[in-house]
């Protein structure tokens, strides 16, 4: 089997991706619930008691909701940064295994070669990561408040891409959220908006790019529709024919992805 990716979950309200090749299944974050973590891997190929190991990227709660009790469950290895281990919610319990990585430092986990490196959020010390099997590469990358060089440099040649699309910025500011949190989800550590996150995409692109996924979208302050009219613009772009773009839903699977 080529490399395969499929998004359980993305949202404020939890987050999930698994990511497989014949030889190695992973989980990448935990933000749902134990219970609803093996219902969502149920519409998947997957099987948590054949996962190798859940990769957390950070601490915060829609991100890690599920991890202790599916770990022990399943007795599951979890590999994430010091930071990320230490700033674990109370309700994690204790972990059968943890594993450090370090931001900026290969880990392998079985024939899946993972790149985290830093990005900027109001966590301990919060990851974007790119997967590599064989000549294949996946890079996620949710929960930014800033698109720096360093981004911009792991993202590039990638063959699939997901990537956050938080907020529409007139929503946000005209929205119910006090102004304390809309000045948090726009700062250089919070969420990058739909059009901050088409400038992305549209900087990366190249022949490869086969699949974009846009993710962690605010159910508050977007909405799929408005996602893809800020995306038109690529969408509707000869050079761009090669790439499908997708919205990446918070309470049901995406469409499971095989990257060839």
């Amino acid at each position: 089997m080529p490399l395969f990716f499929q998004i359980l979950a993305s949202g404020s309200k939890g987050n999930a991706l698994l990511v497989a090749s014949s030889k190695t299944k992973v989980l990448l974050d935990a933000g749902l619930s134990s219970k609803e973590l093996v219902k969502r891997m149920d519409k998947t190929p997957g099987n948590p008691a054949h996962l190798d190991g859940v990769v957390l990227s950070h601490e915060h709660t829609d991100h890690t909701r599920g991890v202790g009790p599916f770990c022990r469950r399943f007795h599951l290895p979890v590999f994430c940064s010091q930071g990320t281990l230490e700033r674990l919610p109370p309700q994690t319990g204790l972990l059968p295994q943890s594993h450090i990585f370090q931001t900026g430092r290969k880990f392998i986990i079985g024939d899946l070669h993972i790149h985290p490196f830093s990005i900027s959020h109001d966590a301990r010390d919060p990851s974007g990561f790119v997967i590599e099997h064989e000549q294949t590469r996946l890079g996620i990358c949710t929960d930014l408040g800033i698109v720096t060089h360093l981004v911009r440099d792991r993202l590039k040649t990638c063959d699939a891409l997901i990537i956050e699309a938080n907020h529409d910025l007139k929503l946000l500011m005209d929205g119910p959220y006090l102004p304390h949190l809309k000045q948090r989800i726009r700062s250089t550590h919070g969420h990058i908006s739909n059009g901050e996150c088409k400038d992305l995409v549209k900087n990366l692109h190249h022949q490869k790019l086969k699949q974009v996924f846009l993710a962690h979208l605010s159910e508050v302050n977007n909405h799929p529709q408005l996602v893809l009219e800020t995306f038109k613009e690529l969408t509707e772009d000869p050079r761009w024919n090669h790439t499908r773009f997708h919205v990446a839903r918070q309470h049901e699977p995406s469409a499971p992805v095989e990257l060839i």
